[in-house]
């Protein structure tokens, strides 16, 4: 079940990317091996609560999402991962756990890992385990407008 609104919202902008059939992968680093992308360009999704706010941490396939970091960066009160019954009402286009980054489709604020802008081009999953989105780096800043934050790992 890929993303409609997605696609739709990437054709409206005339963006140019390729959709990438794979093998069935429930995470980002089997994401990565499937298509033989390398996981440093594949964007990982995490729905996070920051202050009571639903909120995307898109970090590189390899990564793990440090919530003292983000916290720090942040300067918020309080955060922790979200639970799928907080989220899932807002992403019924989208297989769970293969949200793409778009916080702007689903009004949600998104922090980016400042390492993936360093990337030429980023792949993602597309509302499905079995397809991935690959576009420029610049195209996705452009329309998503993320925050960036700096993580080590």
């Amino acid at each position: 079940m890929p993303s409609q609104l997605l696609k739709e919202f990437l054709n409206e902008n005339d963006i140019k990317y390729v959709s990438i059939m794979h093998s069935m992968a429930f995470t980002a680093v089997e994401v990565a091996k499937s298509t033989h992308i390398p996981s440093r360009e594949i964007a990982k999704t995490v729905i996070i609560n920051v202050d009571n706010e639903l909120a995307m941490a898109v970090v590189p396939a390899n990564f793990q999402v440090n919530l003292d970091i983000l916290k720090q960066t942040l300067d918020c009160q309080y955060i922790k991962l979200a639970q799928e019954s907080e989220f899932t009402p807002r992403f019924k286009d989208c297989e769970v756990g293969a949200m793409p980054p778009f916080g702007c489709l689903y009004d949600m604020d998104v922090y980016i890992a400042e390492s993936l802008s360093e990337e030429d081009k980023i792949a993602f999953n597309a509302g499905s385990h079995l397809e991935a989105i690959q576009m420029s780096y610049k195209d996705y800043e452009n329309l998503v407008k993320p925050r960036f934050i700096f993580l080590d790992n």
